[in-house]
């Protein structure tokens, strides 16, 4: 056990240090764009979607150039799993809010189209080869472009106002200091992350997958629960199913897109009852979790407290169901 200290606390090291860079990355990125007056509507469309999302390329990219594709796979599909069944299912269970039916249908579009193209290569080919991940990065540069016309036509219609720029005066070495040192740590901490998930792995006997769908998801996606947390404390109410939806499609189209076109990788083959664990838990949990979460929210245009209670009730389940078959 002894041998588990120094692992344990590097993966937590490795944690805080893509946290902390993915923050620094966005408040550099953010300055920096606003001061050479690229539209706030546009950043928030690009630069920060991308930025919050950075520590799941980098913990999946790392994993697939250094051969570990099941880790990789994991993180991305266990990202999706924990946004909808844990952080978004902890906002709706405290307090159900309403949901904006339109800003959720072209979100949705792109998502399912792209979970079902992606099951389909995983069922039928059994390997993500680099033309997957091409067309999966296609599919999220369509989506930025569509939010970014989406924006500046949101934009165009609401009235000008001035603001000020009081808070916002950094200096543009101290915020291209913080994207280079944003990034550095982005880097490091997801190979921290990568290499000490898997010596932890190894070491419990434990498949790679199991620990990326679980732990490595959960901490990369601390961000969003941090964020959740905070605006349920301060009375904000529920998450934005919008940004919810938004952030589990990057994970699918861009995450897996770019680990995919870096090195291509098969479909991790774990037994569960004789069949490919992969193919008959995570995948259909995926999509289960998600269409609790968005289809009552579509027909309804609310959010209600059964669903984040059954949501958390099929998270249990799922992490039990890893660690214990």
């Amino acid at each position: 056990m002894k041998d588990l200290i120094i692992p344990i606390l590097l993966f937590i090291l490795g944690l805080v240090a893509l946290i902390k860079g993915g923050d620094w990355f966005v408040d550099g990125a953010c300055g920096i764009a606003k001061r050479f007056r690229v539209p706030e509507l546009l950043i928030g469309a690009t630069v920060v979607s991308i930025g919050t999302t950075l520590p799941e390329v980098m913990v999946s990219a790392t994993s697939a150039v250094t051969g570990h594709g099941e880790m990789a796979y994991g993180n991305a599909i266990g990202s999706i799993i924990c946004n909808s069944a844990l952080i978004a299912a902890i906002t709706i269970t405290v307090k159900p809010g309403e949901a904006d039916r339109k800003s959720l249908v072209i979100p949705l579009i792109f998502f399912f189209g792209a979970a079902i193209f992606y099951s389909i290569v995983a069922y039928f080919f059994n390997e993500f080869s680099r033309i997957t991940g091409i067309i999966l990065l296609l599919a999220f540069i369509a989506y930025i472009a569509i939010s970014v016309f989406q924006a500046k036509k949101s934009a165009a219609l609401e009235p000008k106002v001035a603001q000020k720029d009081e808070n916002n005066s950094k200096g543009l070495i101290k915020e291209i200091a913080l994207l280079i040192v944003g990034a550095a740590l982005i880097a490091v901490g997801a190979r921290l992350l990568v290499d000490n998930g898997t010596k932890i792995a190894q070491f419990l006997g434990v498949p790679e997958t199991v620990i990326a769908i679980t732990f490595v998801a959960l901490g990369t996606s601390l961000p969003e629960l941090v964020t959740a947390i905070t605006s349920l404390i301060k009375g904000h109410g529920a998450l934005s199913l919008g940004n919810l939806i938004g952030a589990n499609l990057f994970n699918l189209v861009l995450v897996s897109g770019i680990s995919i076109v870096l090195s291509p990788f098969a479909v991790p083959v774990q037994e569960f009852m004789g069949l490919n664990r992969s193919l008959v838990i995570d995948i259909p949990v995926m999509f289960a979790v998600m269409g609790i979460l968005t289809i009552p929210a579509l027909i309804r245009g609310k959010l209600s407290r059964w669903q984040g209670v059954l949501l958390l009730i099929i998270y249990a389940g799922f992490c039990v169901i890893q660690f214990a078959f």
